[in-house]
């Protein structure tokens, strides 16, 4: 039986299994030694479930200065990681700090650029294909296609992308990165390091970005579908009997998207990149003829045109707003995917081509609807000559499919913050570039979002009918992120109140009124979001507050780890020839399997190593500035502690931290092939305590039995490795 199957023995004997190659994947630990993890034996037995392992921070700020060896204390006298522009590096050997400290981009930034075309901006660079076609259709077509409707709808179109994304996001929001990443989690991890903590406002930013995080989900699995509908149902437009190809059409495509997720946002954005670069060249070769022809529409760059439309015709207005929100739906994704390529490469390709091609097209589309109302059925397909409309329909199909992306990605990289806060199980990241940390995928996210999309698919069948539901969370987030980025702004950064106070009244007005115009399509159709968001919203409540009662009690069981070494010393136990390494990740306590052996067979290995493993969000550490050694207790007692810190390309390797370490103090005058490797587990039972309602411990221990398998992430040989713990009940 191997130690993923096995649980602790109530004598306190131990089990090993046989060997088998561990992956080269790392699973990504939560942020706070607070914060538990997984179990390190992987799935439990059948009928049981293990709590979740302490862990040390994820990431740390890496500064200038270097780290000491060797030091003399426990390990929570460690002084916080520093770590040299020379010390970090990338696979290559080159640094990646600059001598501020902050990440050099050694890739080109025109390929960054090209490779965020094609997969940051695809949502939000297809919304000319719909937004004023809906808009001029919404409740029986109440907008009419008037001089003034038409200009107040453009100008609400221009200011909702100026205010909202170029500067909003792309001006400030994207600023408020967590060490390269971006999204809604990634600002309450920023808070919470920088508030501490204990911080009121930083438990309130917390459940924000939980809220935020899980209303994105909604969005995630709506917009592929949406998408990838939409672009089929172009081909009826073309032959009426092709209707009958649109749903499996969908669904292969749908398929063989979310295989292509394995290979990397890197490898598909370098693919789509060049496809969505003709997509914004052409969809501004279509507007510009009508804009040069009627140029009059280019007043709707004033607000008065979206002012005055607001106040004399307010109910149509605010109908029209419930549609205008399509114009910016991917704002989100933009900042979620910020860590797969940086905010430099995202700011410029908007500036210089995303921001000008939407709104020469807007532009068009409203000067032709000027001077032929009755283009308002499909505007942008109005433009395009009867002979470009084949054509043109295939390259909106590939644009929409690649749309998909962009939320794709902000779903991995939104899932894997949600770890490191411990607000989901440890999940299985796959790094898929050995330079960017953000470019990730996370095959249970993929596979959920796959078969979440698919049924959308094939229940709701046609874009028309998902059209209601999309929006609400779109706007329900974008009032999230910024309530929470203006907290960090006013905490964080000083900003004086009088610029928090005037963000909020004019952008957070505009996404207020965006989010209202959108509460009236809940029965609709808007609560599909609402539901999907209510089931994320479950799980990671549910997971961070069944992981924190029972690291609780695991802390109890462990005890602070100075405390035990002065009891060994006390007890004088009998020494036996041989190595023990203990994988574990709190620093402050002592590992379970340490105390149980201790406990149960009264005796003590000669060396006696424990070894925590620490990522530090950079992408590689050079080998000899890895490890740090503490001298637990007495300097010849033979029991040490080992720091290990990796960068995300680095795998998390037991074994080699052991190698590494030898010879770094004198208790480390070992042979790490002989080492036996002692894993903590700890084992969850139903009991019959009221600390969570019955049907939160089971879908606790439901998701327990889905987290990362620690045995293989920490490349451990099965065959000289033992499990030994203890359980509590749930």
């Amino acid at each position: 039986m191997s130690p993923e199957q096995a649980g602790p023995r109530p004598e306190g004997a131990a089990s090993a299994g046989t060997s088998v190659p561990a992956p080269t994947s790392s699973a990504e630990a939560p942020a706070h030694p607070s914060s538990p993890a997984p179990s390190p034996a992987g799935p439990s037995a059948p009928g049981t479930a293990h709590a979740a392992d302490p862990s040390t921070d994820a990431a740390e700020s890496a500064q200038p200065a270097a780290h000491p060896c060797v030091i003399h204390g426990m390990p929570r006298d460690l002084p916080p990681l520093e770590v040299g522009p020379d010390t970090v590096t990338n696979t290559h050997g080159k640094p990646v700090l600059g001598p501020d400290g902050k990440p050099r981009h050694r890739e080109p930034v025109l390929a960054l650029m090209l490779a965020a075309i094609g997969v940051v901006f695809g949502d939000i660079g297809t919304s000319p294909l719909y937004s004023l076609q809906t808009v001029f259709s919404v409740h029986h077509n109440a907008v009419a296609p008037t001089e003034q409707d038409v200009l107040g709808v453009i100008s609400m179109v221009l200011w909702c992308l100026m205010a909202i994304v170029s500067f909003t996001y792309v001006g400030i929001i994207l600023r408020a990165d967590n060490q390269g990443e971006g999204g809604i989690l990634s600002l309450a991890t920023l808070m919470r390091r920088k508030l501490g903590l204990g911080s009121k406002q930083a438990a309130v930013g917390l459940f924000l970005a939980i809220l935020g995080a899980s209303l994105f989900y909604g969005d995630s699995l709506i917009t592929p579908a949406i998408s990838v509908l939409s672009a089929f149902e172009g081909l009826e437009t073309v032959n009426s009997d092709l209707g009958t190809y649109v749903v499996p059409a969908a669904v292969t495509v749908l398929t063989l998207l979310f295989l292509a997720q394995r290979w990397g946002t890197g490898v598909i954005g370098k693919a789509f990149g060049p496809i969505m670069v003709a997509w914004f060249l052409v969809i501004a070769a279509l507007g510009l003829p009508q804009l040069i022809a009627n140029p009059s529409i280019l007043r709707a760059v004033s607000p008065t045109y979206a002012l005055s439309f607001a106040l004399d015709r307010p109910l149509v207005a605010f109908i029209a707003m419930g549609a205008v929100v399509l114009a910016v739906t991917g704002a989100e994704a933009l900042y979620a995917d910020m860590g797969h390529f940086g905010r430099r490469p995202i700011a410029l390709a908007w500036f210089c081509l995303i921001l000008p091609a939407l709104m020469v097209n807007y532009f068009g589309q409203g000067a032709m609807i000027l001077r032929d109302p009755g283009t308002i059925d499909n505007p942008f397909f109005h433009l395009a000559p009867d002979w470009a409309r084949i054509p043109l329909v295939v390259l909106a199909t590939c644009a929409t499919v690649i749309a998909s992306q962009a939320v794709i990605s902000g779903a991995f990289s939104v899932s894997r913050q949600a770890t490191r806060l411990s607000i989901l199980p440890r999940l299985r990241v796959m790094q898929t570039s050995k330079e960017h940390g953000g470019q990730i995928y996370v095959p249970v996210v993929n596979m959920i979002l796959f078969l979440g999309v698919l049924t959308l698919v094939l229940t709701f069948r046609d874009s028309q009918h998902l059209a209601s539901a999309y929006g609400l969370s779109v706007t329900a987030t974008l009032l999230l992120e910024l309530s929470l980025f203006l907290l960090l702004a006013y905490r964080v950064w000083n900003w004086p109140l009088w610029r928090v106070v005037a963000m909020a009244a004019i952008v957070g007005g505009i996404e207020a009124a965006l989010f209202s115009a959108n509460l009236v399509k809940i029965l609709s159709g808007g609560w599909l979001p609402l539901v999907i968001a209510a089931a994320a919203l479950t799980i990671m409540l549910t997971w961070k507050r069944g992981s924190k009662i029972m690291f609780g009690r695991r802390a109890e069981m462990e005890g602070p780890i100075e405390d035990f070494v002065a009891e060994v010393q006390a007890m004088d136990l009998p020494r036996v020839p041989g190595l023990a390494v203990y994988p574990h990740g709190d620093p402050r306590t002592t590992p379970l399997a340490l105390r149980r052996n201790v406990e149960f067979n009264r005796i003590l290995h000669e060396h006696v190593v424990i070894v925590t493993i620490k990522n530090i969000g950079v992408p590689h550490v050079r080998h000899d500035a890895r490890i740090t050694v503490s001298e637990l207790g007495d300097s010849d007692d033979g029991i040490v502690h080992v720091l290990c810190r990796v960068g995300f390309n680095d795998s998390q390797d037991v074994p080699k931290a052991v190698r590494l370490a030898v010879g770094r103090s004198p208790e480390l005058d070992i042979d790490p092939d002989e080492a036996f490797y002692m894993l903590s587990v700890f084992r969850i039972e139903p009991g019959d305590d009221h600390c969570m309602p019955a049907w939160q411990k089971v879908l606790f221990r439901f998701l327990e039995k889905f987290s990362a398998n620690r045995t293989q992430v920490l490349h451990l040989p099965l065959a000289r490795t033992t499990v030994m713990g203890a359980e509590a009940e749930l």
